[in-house]
């Protein structure tokens, strides 16, 4: 069992990605185990956090069969080999995306409340999850990023199948991944506590991650690690 839970997994990730560190560099986490992960990348980093938003295309009635993801902006990553598979017509698959899509917004809203998203003009994202294992969404969380304008991509994440995690190469400029088992089943197997990890948990960590952060840069008041009461916009 390689990590204790995504805490351990961030701190232990933050030494693979100790280049990435400078004023041109923003950490993405993925909602929600992999904010956990972001934030301890973050803090470690010294720069500032967002959410990078997306959601699984799951093959209806086959739950663990995923055609693809979506992210913000339109950003859709589409695999229609596995709906053709199991028998799925298009306007069923069609459905599921438009579904998925109003979740997708309302999720951007829960997480971002009033706080605009941070820019990410010729930046540097640091993409952040807890774990890959078909890469869809990691694939649309690039893609998401590039789109907003990001120059270079670095996704890093603790654990994912090799298979996955080379196709990520085609996405991101940088992949960092501690541990490719040859054996995987599912992300929750590496970590020997995988709680789930809830919204208001998810704006809290981004919200003390950034404030932190402010204040580092001589832009924050109170106490270091505590969340402001307001909400606050970062680049």
């Amino acid at each position: 069992m390689p990590f204790l839970d995504r805490r351990d997994a961030g701190r232990r990730l933050v030494e693979r990605l100790r280049a990435f560190r400078g004023d041109d560099v923003v950490v993405l986490g993925v909602p929600g185990g992999g904010v956990e992960v972001a934030y301890e990348v973050a803090i470690a980093l010294r720069v500032p956090l967002d959410v990078v938003v997306v959601r699984k295309l799951g093959v209806p009635f086959q739950a663990p069969l995923i055609f693809g993801a979506i992210g913000e902006n339109g950003v859709r990553v589409i695999d229609d080999e596995p709906l053709v598979r199991a028998f799925v017509s298009e306007q069923v698959g069609q459905r599921v995306l438009l579904a998925e899509r109003e979740e997708l917004g309302r999720k951007v809203l829960g997480y971002r409340k009033e706080r605009e998203p941070i820019g990410l003009a010729g930046k540097t994202a640091v993409i952040v999850d807890d774990g890959v294992t078909t890469g869809a969404t990691a694939q649309a969380a690039c893609a998401s990023a590039r789109q907003c304008g990001a120059v270079r991509i670095v996704f890093a994440v603790p654990v994912g199948p090799c298979r996955p995690i080379r196709h990520l190469a085609s996405s991101a400029d940088n992949v960092v991944c501690l541990e490719t088992p040859e054996l995987f089943h599912s992300i929750g197997q590496w970590y020997r506590v995988f709680d789930k990890v809830l919204d208001d948990k998810v704006v809290d960590l981004v919200d003390r991650a950034n404030n932190r952060w402010l204040q580092a840069s001589g832009v924050g008041t109170g106490p270091p690690g505590e969340p402001r009461s307001g909400r606050h916009r970062v680049g």
